[in-house]
């Protein structure tokens, strides 16, 4: 692995504002676009660190030079039935394409089957964003169906894929891919 996870730090909002304005970046996630003030990043980040029961934010890093890249999430735990839902922001474009977006959700779901205790994770992805489809699907989730123009972006409303992921075929994954910690 390239990459590790840790728990996001107060000072990380300097970094992760960028991102949240970034349109390109915008143009891939399932939310609205909206504008957001170094003020606004800095209370989201502190509330992400204090209030983590059923929605945990992770900042993704680089082992190498300790990087922070980007973020992956487990939100809406629902803790009776053992399930969660998965989203990842590599921010830092120049590190797109390698590979560490896979390491991170990989790490992730490590982290929610095998620390947590799920048994269900899954994920919204926008039709048109291909490479997180292909990630999703490279990491083993499976698409369960199609929410038809289920948000409005740009003027326009599109559809987003259902995925999702079981703990038995997570275990499956990690012996075929060799994956290794």
């Amino acid at each position: 692995m390239h990459v590790y996870l840790r728990a996001l730090e107060p000072e990380d909002y300097k970094i992760s504002v960028k991102w949240r304005n970034d349109d390109e970046i915008n143009g891939m996630i399932g939310g609205p676009k909206y504008f957001v003030s170094s003020e606004y990043e800095k209370r989201w980040v502190e509330n992400r660190i204090l209030n983590n029961n059923t929605d945990i934010a992770l900042a993704v890093c680089i082992k190498e030079n300790n990087q922070y890249i980007g973020n992956v999430y487990l939100n809406d735990i629902n803790w009776i039935n053992k399930r969660g839902e998965s989203a990842i922001l590599i921010g830092e474009q120049n590190h797109w394409g390698k590979g560490f977006a896979f390491e991170a959700l990989v790490l992730l779901l490590k982290f929610a089957f095998y620390e947590r205790g799920l048994n269900r994770v899954s994920a919204h992805v926008l039709e048109s964003n291909k490479a997180s489809l292909r990630l999703h699907e490279k990491c083993g989730y499976q698409k369960e169906g199609l929410l038809r123009y289920s948000v409005y972006k740009n003027g326009k409303f599109e559809n987003q894929f259902i995925l999702s992921i079981l703990r038995s075929e997570f275990d499956k994954l990690i012996k075929t891919e060799n994956i290794e910690w």
